[in-house]
């Protein structure tokens, strides 16, 4: 499928990006990329004070450039960044597991916005499209246990938000209001329309 994708585009599909989720959700579609991580610095004060969802659309576009000047100039680059953001503060990834547990007690019974900012770029055209995906997350009202359970399982700690709709933390979603994919991390919707708008096909790629 991959060859096909290559031989149809006559571009290289690359995720700029190490996310298994990301990566899981295009080759759900029939998309297999190449991954090259960026190397971007996502705590960067310059970037961690921003709006969440200037700072999601900031990251995916410098993520997206940086593998650009890696590449060839025959590359479909996609670039994603998520957040989480909660009663008007941004929830990145907690890194420790103190941290995931504030998180998750104060969330729980509540929602919050789960902000994905994208950006794809041809370099054969050398032109570039840029949107962000917003959507409610509701959480379940999870008891301490459960919350010290799921912490324990160290999913939490490398993910934005400190949950995964599609991993452990699932049973304690209790409603979405927007798109699945893009919460997950990489917008499936968002993505088809740049490439409608980059002048390509979406039947192309999957």
């Amino acid at each position: 499928m991959g060859s096909n994708l290559l031989m149809a585009l006559d571009r290289k599909i690359i995720l700029a990006s190490a996310s298994p989720s990301r990566k899981r959700l295009l080759e759900s579609v029939g998309i297999i990329p190449e991954v090259i991580v960026s190397g971007v610095d996502e705590e960067d004060p310059a970037l961690t004070s921003l709006s969440p969802k200037d700072m999601v659309i900031a990251l995916a576009i410098m993520k997206a450039h940086s593998v650009k000047n890696m590449v060839s100039n025959n590359a479909l680059i996609i670039a994603a960044d998520s957040t989480f953001e909660f009663d008007g503060k941004m929830f990145g990834k907690p890194l420790s597991k103190q941290v995931a547990m504030e998180r998750a007690k104060a969330v729980r019974g509540h929602f919050g916005l789960l902000h994905t900012g994208q950006c794809v770029i041809d370099t054969k055209k050398g032109i570039e499209v840029s949107d962000i995906s917003t959507s409610r997350v509701y959480f379940a009202d999870m008891t301490d246990h459960e919350i010290e359970s799921y912490v324990n399982t160290g999913e939490p700690l490398e993910v934005a938000g400190g949950f995964t709709l599609d991993g452990l933390s699932a049973p304690y979603i209790s409603k979405i209001e927007g798109d699945p994919s893009g919460i997950i991390g990489l917008s499936l919707p968002l993505l088809r329309k740049a490439v409608i708008n980059l002048g390509l096909k979406w039947e192309e790629l999957a």
